[in-house]
């Protein structure tokens, strides 16, 4: 899919974002706009271009085959270059990942990643749900090295697909994964997701690669081959790793 084009005319802003977030449309689409004027630095990664790593998050996505990541693309705003992406309506029924008091964990189709205390001193847990679609992104994020991937940035859509959005903070050549999509530690691949593993890992030897080579360094488009390298061999899903804690605040 090509990005629509026309004049991006602003609607509106997300004021929960940490960085200027605005919603907007392009003709009759609906577009989240994140101009890289907006951008705030951070300490862990200094000096990167948060719009670049929004871009090259979707198009591993894309070589995978997976549509993690919504259409997202470098246009033109107001507020000068940005990233744009194109808006997704949730359903709102659906929540596929959870908080939940620990004595009212569902039966079957979830996996639990912690249990800990509310505000309230109650025993609370925090799950996600047991599908493919999670599975996919789970992998995903340990290919981009996602550092916050939080709840609130899986978007459920009606018919099962999920989305995942926000991924600004992703390629440190250190391990930096923080998410909420544990449940799967120590558990093998299955085959379909070591085929797209190794698919986009040839692929970073030619087109992929080289598009990804003006929005990421040298040494982490070589970290992200390694992290692939890493998956193939081992197979399974990855336990926590460096120094970080392995979980995103806040959760959601």
């Amino acid at each position: 899919m090509n990005p629509p084009s026309g004049e991006l005319e602003l609607t509106g802003r997300i004021t929960t974002a940490s960085n200027a977030t605005f919603v907007g449309t392009l003709g009759e689409v609906e577009v989240v706009y994140k101009p890289i004027e907006g951008e705030r630095p951070l300490w862990d990664f200094p000096g990167v271009v948060l719009a670049h790593r929004e871009v090259a998050a979707y198009a591993v996505s894309e070589a995978l085959g997976w549509a993690v990541v919504p259409l997202t693309w470098l246009g033109e705003g107001p507020f000068g270059e940005g990233m744009l992406q194109l808006w997704q309506d949730v359903d709102p029924a659906v929540e596929a990942v959870d908080l939940v008091p620990s004595d009212e964990l569902p039966d079957a189709g979830w996996r639990r990643v912690f249990e800990g205390r509310d505000d309230d001193d109650r025993r609370v847990s925090l799950i996600h749900e047991d599908s493919a679609a999670l599975r996919r992104m789970a992998v995903f994020d340990v290919i981009v090295n996602n550092a916050d991937r939080k709840g609130g940035h899986v978007l459920a859509m009606s018919g099962g697909h999920r989305y995942g959005v926000d991924h600004g903070i992703t390629f440190h050549v250190e391990p930096k994964l923080r998410t909420v999509l544990w449940g799967w530690i120590g558990e093998p691949l299955a085959d379909d997701e070591l085929a797209a593993v190794a698919a986009l890992r040839a692929e970073l030897g030619g087109a992929l690669g080289a598009s990804l080579e003006p929005l990421l360094g040298p040494e982490e488009l070589a970290a992200l081959d390694a992290r692939c390298a890493r998956l193939l061999a081992e197979a399974v899903f990855p336990s926590p790793a460096g120094d970080m804690p392995p979980i995103p605040y806040p959760l959601f």
